[in-house]
Parts: structure tokens; sequence; C-alpha cells
């Protein structure tokens, strides 16, 4: 598959996740059998044969450990990441505040920050200053604020399963090979779809070297078909009033929110005015007849609730008044643009787009050029014999046609003319 690299996504096989236990040697495993085990069989047997006697007693059942239920006590196999464990490793203790106490999307979200700003160092054995172990399993105990430091094998039963539309900002995509947990077992957490696509999406996740945040194919770059979506059990609803973390911006701050009061009936102000214009860029133009303006009128609130409602939000989250996600998102070109058809890309002006007949054939022009440049450089050169240059071909076009396929576009949306959305996309 055709990696987006206007992402500037990483390709799979750069992957250093602790899954892919690439450049490391394999954990040696526990013998199936502990030697104590095998000679008091050896000796049973014997002593068996040599009386005479009948079919082999039945073997005990063995004693199954208590957060492993298929697995025997003591016979725990390796895994690329630590076993269970208190905070701060193996001489430490639980955390003493009860988990079940809850926490919110924001919460988890605020708490997987903290060792991506730190570029928290990978490590199956040390500990974070917070008592939390350094590898992936450890991180998702950290943001989800667990007592103890868990294990892929043992995570899940801190959720429940959910499905990829269920997806929100705190939730985790976790793969445990139960057959051979060496291989491939990771856990990311879920920080919010990058497009109306759904096809990408960020990632928290910590692997080699550090801690980071990244956008991400669904469900991942290897064993995708086995990564499993689950939800925190005790994650609990925002406060009343606050705006849900459904499309997390990724950055601190308001971004010059200038607060509720200068929005909604009655509002003349300039902030309403740059409102209006950052929605039209993200596709709200058919809600203005004119303007926008200055004034709060109708086809602002439209234009605002048509936006969250792309983010994902509902009911009162999406009441149309711009709270400071909501301005966070439109300053910053983050979260997901007002969808115009189904299936297509949003029909909004892109910044300093020339037209359409500037791309249209024998058409020549510095615009096609800058276009053929941008192309190469964010990886979609690969039909160019020569140039990029000021003349539009049948090259530029099948070099659209693939960035606009990797937007996850078809049809029509994918014709290799580029467009508004195109543009900006490909520019940003």
């Amino acid at each position: 598959m055709e990696t987006p690299v206007f992402e500037e996504f990483e390709p799979a096989s750069d992957c250093d996740c602790p899954g892919c236990a690439r450049g490391r040697p394999a954990v040696p495993r526990s013998p199936a059998v502990r030697p104590a085990a095998r000679r008091t069989l050896a000796v049973a047997t014997a002593a068996s044969a040599a009386l005479g006697a009948g079919p082999a007693a039945a073997a005990p059942a063995a004693v199954h450990a208590p957060h492993r239920p298929d697995v025997p006590a003591g016979e725990e196999p390796g895994t690329p990441q630590g076993k269970r464990a208190p905070l701060h490793g193996p001489g430490g203790r639980p955390a003493e505040d009860d988990e079940a106490a809850g926490i919110t999307r924001a919460e988890i979200i605020k708490r997987a920050k903290t060792w991506v700003a730190a570029k928290v160092p990978y490590s199956m054995k040390k500990y974070w200053s917070d008592g939390y172990r350094q590898d992936c399993s450890g991180y998702v105990s950290m943001a989800w604020h667990l007592p103890e430091n868990e294990w892929t094998g043992s995570l899940g039963q801190f959720g429940v399963r959910i499905t990829k539309e269920e997806l929100q900002p705190g939730d985790i995509l976790l793969f445990h090979n139960t057959t051979d947990p060496e291989k491939g077992s990771h856990v990311v957490i879920f920080g919010g779809w990058t497009d109306y696509t759904h096809t990408h999406y960020t990632a928290y996740e910590q692997t080699p070297p550090h801690t980071r945040r990244k956008a991400t194919p669904y469900a991942y770059w290897s064993n995708s078909d086995r990564f499993l979506p689950f939800r925190y059990k005790n994650v609990v609803s925002a406060p009343a009033g606050a705006e849900p973390a459904a499309a997390e911006p990724g950055r601190t701050g308001t971004q010059g929110y200038p607060g509720p009061a200068y929005f909604g009936p009655g509002a003349n102000n300039k902030h309403v005015a740059r409102l209006g214009r950052m929605l039209v860029r993200r596709g709200a133009g058919r809600f203005y007849g004119t303007g926008p303006g200055p004034r709060w009128t109708d086809a602002d609130r439209r234009a605002t609730r048509a936006f969250q409602l792309a983010q994902g939000w509902r009911d009162a989250d999406a009441d149309g008044l711009p709270g400071p996600l909501t301005w966070q998102l439109l300053v910053s070109g983050r979260g997901r643009d007002i969808p115009a058809t189904a299936g297509g890309p949003p029909a909004h002006r892109g910044a300093g787009f020339p037209g359409r007949d500037a791309f249209r054939p024998g058409a020549h022009s510095d615009h096609v050029t800058r276009l053929g440049r941008q192309l190469v450089k964010k990886g979609f050169g690969a039909h160019y014999t020569t140039g990029p240059g000021p003349r539009w071909s049948e090259a530029d076009r099948r070099n659209v046609a693939a960035f606009q396929r990797a937007q996850g576009w078809r049809g029509r949306a994918a014709d290799g003319r580029p467009g508004p959305e195109t543009w900006r996309r490909l520019f940003s």
C-alpha cells in the first residue's frame, strides 16, 4: 500500500516498536516444564511401571497465575515488555489511590503528552520518575492512571472491546500475541482521527528510542488486522459545558481564543469575522449568502455547528457556539473539515489556490511548476521523467491523482485535476 507521504508517515519497514523486536535478540523462553516437575514426572512414571500399576493417574491440575489465567504460575512466557509490577519496579508498591475513581479522556491525553514532551527513553526494565515502566504497556498504564504496571496480556481486563467507529481519544489499540508474546505484541493510545476518511489516526506510543506522537495508518504499521480497540472501563465524561477531545489538536493554550462573550446573538466584533473566515476555509462557505462579517448571524451558528459535527461531537458539544477547542482547531488548521459530499473531499477554497483553469490541458504558468515541485517534495513525483516545468502535462495529472488517492479519495475526487482542497493539503 502506498504510504501517504504528505503526512510525513514513517514506512512500516522502519518500524522499531517493541512488537517488531527488530535488531535485538529474542528473549530466551522459559521451558514448557520446570526441571523439578520433569524429574518428579519421571520418577512417578518409573514407579508406576515397576509396580505394574494400571494406567497412570491423572496429573494434578496446574496452578495458574492469578493475573494470567491461561499461564501456569512461574511459567510466564517472555514478552517484548516487562511483566506486571508495582509502581517503581519489583520493590515498589501499587498506587494508594483507587483506579476505579475514573479519569476523563482529556486527562488521559494530557498524561500521555507528558512522556512525549519529556521524550522518555524506551526500556523494558527501567521505571520513570512517576513509577511506570518505560515500555508500551507501562506507558498505557501511566496514561490510564492504573495502580500498577500492566502488560499487553493484562491490559484488556481493564477495558471493554469497542468497534473502530466507536474509537475516541484515550482508547487504545492492543495486540497481544497469545501464542508467542515476543512476536508483535504492542499497544498504542488513540489520539483521534487525522482526517474524515478514518484511514489514519494520531497514535501516542512508547517505542524506541523514546515516546512519540505520530500519525499512523489504522490499525498499525504491522499486524494491522490483529490490533483490537479497547476503551478503559473507568473513563468518565468531561464536566458539563466542556468541549470534548474528539479531535484532540495536539497543542496547548487557547490559540488566542477571545472568550465565549464575543460570540452569540448580539455579538458584533472582529472575532466573529475571523471565525467566519476560518470556517469558510474549512468548508462552510455554503452557509453564508454574504460575508462573513463582524455581526453574529445564524449563518455563523450553523457553520460552527457543522464544523463541530465534523469532529464527531454531538448534542450540547455541537451547539454552534465556539469554545476554546473549536477555536484551537480552526486557528491551527487541525481537525476534520466540513464534508461537502460523502466519499469526496470538502469543497472550500484553499489558501493561494489559483483556480482550476491554471491546470487545464495546455495550461502554461508558474503555478504548474510550483505544483510539480511540491508534488516531488511530498514524494509524489514518480511520473516525471523531466521537470517539473510550467506546461501542464499528463505526468502532472497522474502525480496529482496519486496524491488524491493517498487522501482516501476515489472516482471523480481523484481525477488528477487539483482543486482548492488538493491545493490546501499539498501546501499545508
